[in-house]
């Protein structure tokens, strides 16, 4: 479950109007704060709504699924929970590539999924992800011309994501 943290105080974490200890937080990343369980979205970060329905939708994809099939098998399902969370997005959609600050492209690659028209989404099927896989977004995102994108990895036990920003 995600909650948008609402500020810090010095005591700790005002999610929805409930102040929660710093005793309670389990763990800080990036982008969210665990807290016993619930994870706390920074509501700050570009395109932060959208990333959280995304991911939120990928957990339950994965909690569904689990792990081991192939990453069309996730796609499909990931479309479907995009479907309900009534976001709007695009899959396998050829996206131009472009080069330094030419405005004609020079290929074209399809992406997994473009949410919302600004956030681009990766999956991957494989036991862990490497810096090979966060390069590979971090390019798509360059050549895309994106600001915000998700590497998603349903292949591990656990899902797994990055949040790349440019």
């Amino acid at each position: 479950m995600y909650i948008n943290r609402q500020s810090i105080e010095g005591k700790g974490v005002v999610c929805q109007g409930i102040l929660v200890s710093e005793s309670q937080i389990k763990r800080r990343y990036t982008d969210f704060t665990e807290i016993e369980g619930l994870k706390i979205m920074d509501s700050n970060l570009k395109y932060g709504d959208i990333t959280e329905k995304i991911i939120g939708c990928a957990y339950e994809v994965h909690k569904f699924l689990g792990n081991g099939f192939q990453e069309v098998i996730y796609q499909r399902a990931l479309a479907l929970e995009f479907t309900d969370a009534k976001l709007d997005f695009a899959r396998e959609v050829e996206q131009p590539i472009f080069y330094k600050g030419y405005k004609e492209e020079i290929g074209t690659r399809g992406a997994d999924f473009v949410v919302a028209g600004k956030v681009l989404v990766e999956l991957k099927v494989i036991t862990q992800l490497e810096d090979v896989h966060l390069a590979q977004i971090l390019n798509y995102l360059k050549a895309y011309k994106f600001e915000v994108g998700l590497l998603i990895n349903f292949g591990s036990k656990s899902m797994i994501f990055k949040r790349v920003v440019l």
